[in-house]
C-alpha cells in the first residue's frame, strides 16, 4: 500500500494506483479540481497498526486516539521519530527535487507485531 501525505500533483494518482492500492491527502499545492476529490486527513489500518495520514502536521496537532503511526509532508524533508508512543514519519519528496533536498520515501517494514521505518534515497 502507498500513503501519500500530499503535494501529489496531476497525474501521479492514476500511476501510483497501478503499483499498489494508493491512499493520499490533499497538500498545499493540490488546488487544482483532481485535488479537490483527496480529503485533509486519512486513517488506514494497515496489520495491526493504525495510520492517520496528513499534509501539514501543524494544521492537526491533536491525534486521533488509537493512532500509531503519523505520516505526513508539507516540509518534503526526511524525519522518523516517535514520541509517546506514536511514531511521525515524513517520507519526504520522491518527485522533483524541491529546496536543494535529497529526493527520498519511506517504507514501513511490518513484521508481526513490530514496525520499522526505513528511508530510501533516490538519485536524480
Amino acid at each position: 500500500m502507498i500513503l501519500h501525505a500530499g503535494d501529489v500533483g496531476e497525474g501521479v494518482l492514476d500511476k501510483l494506483q497501478r503499483i499498489s492500492t494508493t491512499v493520499a491527502v490533499r497538500g498545499n499545492t493540490d488546488r487544482w479540481p483532481w485535488g479537490a476529490k483527496l480529503h485533509l486527513t486519512e486513517r488506514v489500518q494497515i496489520h495491526n497498526w493504525t495510520f492517520h495520514v496528513v499534509h501539514d502536521l501543524a494544521s492537526f496537532p491533536t491525534v486521533p486516539q488509537d493512532t500509531q503511526v503519523v505520516v505526513h509532508g508539507h516540509s518534503h524533508r526526511w524525519s522518523c521519530i516517535e514520541e509517546n508512543g506514536i511514531w511521525y514519519v515524513n517520507p519526504g519528496s520522491a518527485g522533483p527535487r524541491r529546496f536543494n533536498l535529497p529526493i527520498t520515501l519511506g517504507i514501513a517494514v511490518i513484521e508481526g507485531s513490530q514496525i520499522r521505518f526505513e528511508r530510501i534515497d533516490i538519485e536524480a
